[in-house]
């Protein structure tokens, strides 16, 4: 930023140097174009500068983001999960192991279409086995 305002010093000094006066249209016309110049590069100056502080101050929210994104994704990543393939519309769905031994009735519908793709209260050797896997659950972006 610092070459713009040189190069406006330097046209001040100029005007001065080769006596331009405000007497004459032309003369008037040249001070008041770099008096503009002048206001103008001061201002990049303030843009340049606020610019930088929002870049360190967005590169910081970055930062904390991350970290939080640590902290609360570090704990799901050992959730047990079980994925069962919605007899309706085929999509996978899954949902936390701990629900199979729940005492209370425990229903799981498909987000996508409601149907129920597991029911406690059903006995569980009805579904398919071979449609139920037990994983890990795995999280992109984390």
């Amino acid at each position: 930023m610092g070459n713009i305002k040189e190069k406006v010093a330097y046209l001040q000094g100029l005007t001065k140097g080769l006596n331009v006066s405000g007497q004459s249209s032309e003369g008037k016309l040249l001070l008041n174009m770099v008096d503009v110049l002048q206001d103008m590069a001061e201002e990049i100056d303030c843009l340049h500068s606020g610019q930088e502080d929002l870049e360190n101050y967005v590169e910081t929210i970055d930062e904390d983001l991350t970290d939080l994104e640590e902290e609360v994704f570090e704990d799901i990543h050992d959730i047990e999960t079980v994925e069962v393939d919605c007899p309706n519309c085929h999509e996978t769905v899954a949902f936390e192991s701990d629900l199979l031994n729940e005492d209370d009735m425990v229903e799981v519908t498909c987000p996508n279409c409601g149907e129920v793709v597991y029911d406690n209260t059903l006995e569980f050797a009805d579904a398919a086995e071979e449609d139920i896997v037990y994983r890990r659950s795995i999280h992109p972006g984390v």
